[in-house]
């Protein structure tokens, strides 16, 4: 059975991640315009029209920017909790799937865990989701690995996980005071080296995985990959990310 991650946007700009395995396509979140997901989706290969469900993480505008345009363009159902759709400003949505967190729920044969975060939001959520033979675990917008992400981390075969920021640069950067603090507070993002410790106690291993949601300001690429790969002692192609605007990442299973 086929399963295959499409990493189509990553950060503070717009996420957008497919999901594809066998028959069933989802997406989890469109934060970026409708014009541009389009252009993403097709590129990857995915016929908007054949997405199954896109499924929202939480309400920020990033995350949520293009949601109500391709559902009303393509006839995708939203899929999100009550209080992320009410907080969401995407307009009318007639075709939606309603989930609580921590309730598994299916789209076709894929089984889909909406997983409790913490994070400014209302009820922000990772999805961990598994088919027979793979699982995968995404994870994004952490202010730390609370219980659930963390016992899911160990359980995935891959995983996309947030590397927001290496402390060192966030510390020395522009941003005011307050904002650093919201970044780092436990309702804020995940740092490079607590990413790489999460990783490292959960007993994820050598598997690949991927780092998700870089900061433009507080964060290089290369210095997300060799942080992350140092502590886990593993080789520099074991952990990648995107590194340029408009640069995408398929993973295969």
């Amino acid at each position: 059975m086929s399963f295959e991650v499409h990493v189509l946007a990553s950060g503070s700009d717009g996420n957008c991640t497919a999901v594809c395995s066998e028959d069933i396509t989802i997406l989890i979140d469109a934060g970026l315009s409708g014009k541009q997901l389009t252009g993403l989706i097709k590129s990857a290969g995915i016929d908007p029209k054949q997405i199954n469900a896109l499924l929202l993480t939480h309400e920020h505008v990033d995350h949520v920017r293009g949601a109500g345009v391709l559902s009303r363009r393509y006839g995708i159902p939203i899929c999100c909790n009550p209080s992320t759709l009410a907080a969401s400003e995407i307009g009318e949505i007639e075709s939606k799937i309603l989930f609580n967190t921590l309730e598994e729920f299916n789209i076709g044969h894929l089984k889909i865990k909406p997983l409790p975060i913490n994070h400014h939001a209302v009820d922000p959520n990772a999805f961990f989701i598994s088919t027979e033979k793979n699982k995968f675990l995404l994870a994004t917008d952490l202010g730390k690995v609370n219980n659930e992400v963390f016992e899911s981390l160990g359980a995935a075969d891959f995983a996309v996980i947030e590397a927001n920021h290496d402390l060192r640069m966030l510390d020395n950067g522009p941003y005011p005071i307050m904002l650093k603090r919201l970044i780092r507070s436990e309702r804020g993002h995940l740092s490079n080296i607590d990413c790489a410790h999460a990783l490292w106690a959960s007993g994820y291993g050598d598997k690949k995985v991927f780092l998700a949601h870089l900061s433009k300001n507080n964060n290089i690429p290369d210095l997300a990959i060799h942080t992350v790969s140092s502590l886990l002692g593993c080789r520099d192609d074991k952990v990648d990310c995107l590194r340029t605007p408009g640069d995408t990442r398929t993973i295969t299973l």
